[in-house]
């Protein structure tokens, strides 16, 4: 898996609006949380997703956008969005080229995607990582946690 200091892998993924697509070095200059997640509307999903949305106020306070990233397509996608009012983007790595690039685990045997966040700094270093499939909760109080510290 990646590590902490190293710059963190630029992407682009089609935007969930469908409009331009989404670029992770176009946010240079802010801390971005990347966050990797199994499936759309699945109770851990949820629990990480809501999570982030309830804080989401004081991460841009922190300065930092928050990103999510699954397999699931982009309708997928913009229904959970909707159905729990999520205000920042979730794109679709259908393929996983994404998550391949950031060495993104599989977890419980192989069986489901790994749950991982990364917080990258405003000039894109990775500055943490927290890999942790039954902690979705603890994704968003250690993130924000760190992110006090940069």
């Amino acid at each position: 898996m990646l590590e902490t200091g190293q710059p963190a892998p630029d992407f682009t993924l089609p935007a969930p609006d469908g409009g331009a697509p989404f670029q992770l070095s176009a946010l240079r200059g802010r801390h971005v949380v990347l966050y990797f997640y199994p499936k759309d509307d699945t109770p851990g999903c949820t629990t990480q997703a809501c999570g982030f949305r309830d804080q989401y106020e004081e991460f841009l306070d922190l300065g930092a956008e928050v990103v999510g990233v699954s397999s699931d397509s982009a309708a997928s996608h913009a229904q959970f969005a909707q159905k729990h009012r999520l205000p920042f983007p979730l794109l679709a790595d259908t393929g996983g080229a994404v998550r391949k690039r950031y060495e993104v685990p599989r977890a419980l045997l192989g069986l489901l995607p790994g749950r991982v966040t990364f917080v990258i700094d405003k000039e894109g270093i990775i500055r943490y990582i927290f890999n942790s499939l039954s902690g979705a909760a603890d994704h968003v109080a250690n993130t924000k946690a760190v992110l006090k510290k940069l």
